[in-house]
């Protein structure tokens, strides 16, 4: 995986750098990115804190699917068969098998759609909004939908 500052950046790794910080604004935490096992791959797990305690009372796996405009998929909606998500269940399961105290919490699938887009030439940066749109090592990045599970509606 390439480095985002590196001369080519994995817009996949920047999609989710961008997802990651939206869910983190609205108050989820991420435990990890791009945890991998032997079944694949999850590419963040977030925790959702209680506002008191600040303990983890929920944790959500968030697919996130970056795509280029004019794809073939839906921007990632076809990519997540009954297979893809069969195993992306089998590798969430490894992971609270290996974090046992997270085990009994409520958990859910949520799907992330970033559309990618090349830049050249100069930039106008008035298309960011800090929020859901990102410009990064020469991408223009937008969140266009967020899936709460996912895996029930898809």
């Amino acid at each position: 995986m390439p480095h985002p500052k590196s001369p080519n950046p994995d817009p996949g790794f920047l999609g989710e750098a961008l997802v990651a910080r939206w869910l983190q604004r609205r108050g989820w935490k991420l435990l990890q990115q791009r945890w991998h096992c032997r079944w694949g791959e999850l590419d963040l797990i977030v925790g959702e804190l209680n506002a008191e305690t600040a303990d983890l009372v929920a944790i959500a796996f968030v697919e996130v699917k970056t795509r280029r405009g004019n794809n073939w998929d839906e921007d990632g909606k076809l990519a997540l068969t009954a297979q893809k998500q069969a195993k992306l269940w089998k590798t969430a399961e490894l992971f609270l098998m290996q974090h046992p105290a997270w085990e009994q919490l409520p958990c859910r699938f949520d799907v992330a759609l970033v559309n990618c887009e090349k830049l050249s030439g100069a930039v106008d940066v008035s298309m960011v909004d800090g929020e859901t749109t990102a410009i990064a090592a020469g991408y223009r990045l937008v969140l266009t939908d967020y899936i709460i599970d996912a895996f029930t509606q898809i």
